[in-house]
């Protein structure tokens, strides 16, 4: 007898049984492979089960596009295959009704029509005007996300606090970045005077999820830097990486799916741990196409890569 289990996160399949699989990991599509697989296979089996002909109802490239980016967020197929019946059923209901197609080509701006108002954003670079502001990368179980990190310092006496429902480890990354930064002040030319006049605040937006791990390590580090010295992050650039509590950067996973996000939200460069690059070199070149990658062993590096000389507009010193 041979058992096929499926689940989107391994960290809810306990220990001793996880020890006793062989685990085969399927990684999500990219948007153009989900077009594809629709177009090919999702689309035929609905007009099938709606008792339509190829000829009734065509979904173009670009309107299969839009349902993917504006109606789902996943790394499978499986809500792209419901979006694309309920199209094809209301299609079906408006021909039992009155005898013929309303709509024989479905284009992106009769979406609305079919699905009501778009259910997601796309993720966007949101520009550098502001100090503090940089974007990571998180994977998730719907496949990679970015995620922006936002520090800012207020006058006060010292204190730091944490905001975005941030879990223990994705906590215990801030205070790391925040003591290496102290420990190293004077590689960043600040007065040590600052931390004992300026309260400190982190936030990770989306505050309704909740958030853990370590891949914000390096991010929450490039974050303090930047509020503190109020100098500029370097524009279209993201990162991931744990950090240590002597500089170091570790490696994290879900790389391909990280990149993938990348690209979506418009990311040129990408900053990642040097023992990454092994999945670098197994990932598809279509995959990178765009991306320039720079590998990295400390977080001086990051710095380095990640801040420029210039400092915002209207600095606070």
């Amino acid at each position: 007898v041979l058992f096929i289990a499926t689940a989107n996160n391994l960290n809810t399949i306990p220990g001793p049984l996880l020890d006793r699989m062989e685990l085969i990991e399927v990684s999500g599509y990219i948007t153009e492979e989900k077009i594809e697989i629709a177009r090919k296979h999702l689309l035929p089996k609905e007009l099938e089960a709606n008792g339509l002909k190829k000829s009734d109802i065509k979904l173009p490239k670009e309107t299969l596009e839009a349902i993917i980016e504006s109606y789902t967020r996943e790394s499978g197929v499986r809500e792209l295959e419901k979006k694309i019946g309920k199209i094809l059923r209301k299609s079906a209901r408006q021909y039992a009704t009155d005898g013929y197609f309303a709509k024989t080509e479905i284009k992106p701006t009769d979406l609305y029509d079919f699905l009501g108002a778009p259910e997601y954003t796309r993720d966007k670079y949101q520009g550098n005007d502001y100090a503090g502001v940089v974007k990571g990368l998180a994977w998730t179980a719907v496949g990679g996300v970015t995620l922006d990190v936002e520090a800012c310092i207020m006058d006060g006496k010292g204190e730091i606090t944490l905001t975005g429902q941030l879990g223990d480890v994705m906590k215990e990354s801030a205070m790391l970045a925040l003591e290496y930064i102290k420990s190293h002040a004077s590689l960043l030319q600040l007065n040590e005077d600052i931390f004992d006049n300026w309260n400190i605040h982190i936030h990770v937006p989306e505050g309704a999820i909740p958030k853990d791990g370590p891949s914000a390590g390096i991010t929450m580090a490039t974050s303090l830097a930047s509020a503190l010295t109020q100098r500029k992050v370097k524009a279209n650039i993201a990162m991931t990486g744990e950090i240590t509590l002597r500089g170091k950067v570790l490696p994290v996973g879900g790389i391909k799916e990280k990149i993938l996000a990348a690209k979506r939200a418009g990311i040129k460069e990408l900053i990642l741990c040097q023992e990454n690059k092994k999945d670098i070199e197994e990932i598809k070149p279509d995959y990178l196409k765009g991306l320039a990658f720079h590998y990295v062993d400390d977080i001086r590096q990051v710095v380095d890569l990640a801040l420029l000389k210039e400092k915002v507009a209207n600095p606070l010193f």
